[in-house]
């Protein structure tokens, strides 16, 4: 019955169905890049506001240069890998290969938790120090800045464990695929955003 029924097929029937799925597809990925880049847009936006402000703040006579814990170079080197694994990730999505993908992305998970904990060490050996957010604004600063991006992280966490989850499901492979690229994306904006705000710490 089978077979009798693919030979009397009348493909041209579906057609119109057939294009409307693929146009929901497209539609589908259009608006997650979409969306994702206008979010992209709202932080950039937050971050010059910040970064201008940092940069005029720092003019006034009562500021103190902060020195920078020296684990932020460590950190930095970790959220390069963890970009670098989101990317291995997105390139074995566009492979099909859904085993590499799954170990690329949890091994940038991983990274990117290893990161969050490197800052919340500099944090305390800054605390420890006797170095508050009261005492001297570029102190206040840098706790802002690094627990902004922290927390743009851990967003992006949050999301990577719902890609985890939906992984079991077959029927989703497709949009998971898609998901991971727009996370890679996600992931090398945070790394330039905080290689631009390291430099800026750094500078001044």
């Amino acid at each position: 019955m089978n077979l009798l029924r693919k030979i009397t097929a009348k493909p041209w029937e579906h057609a119109g169905e057939m294009e409307g799925l693929h146009g929901e597809y497209i539609a589908a990925h259009s608006a997650g890049r979409t969306g994702l880049f206008m979010f992209l847009a709202v932080i950039s936006s937050m971050f010059l506001l910040f970064m201008i402000s940092y940069y005029t703040r720092s003019r006034f006579p009562d500021w103190e240069i902060l020195a920078d814990p020296g684990i932020l170079w460590l950190n930095t080197g970790v959220l390069v890998l963890a970009s670098v694994a989101l990317q291995m990730a997105s390139n074995a999505a566009r492979r099909k290969a859904m085993v590499s993908m799954r170990n690329s992305l949890f091994a940038g998970a991983l990274l990117t938790l290893l990161f969050i904990a490197g800052q919340l060490v500099a944090w305390n050996q800054l605390v420890e120090a006797g170095f508050y957010a009261w005492g001297n604004p570029a102190i206040a600063f840098f706790y802002l800045f690094t627990g902004l991006h922290a927390l743009h992280l851990v967003g992006g966490m949050w999301f990577l464990g719902r890609l985890g989850f939906s992984m079991r499901q077959e029927n989703k492979r497709e949009r998971i695929r898609h998901s991971v690229t727009l996370c890679a994306t996600y992931w090398h904006y945070l790394l330039l955003v905080w290689l631009v705000l390291f430099a800026l710490l750094l500078k001044t």
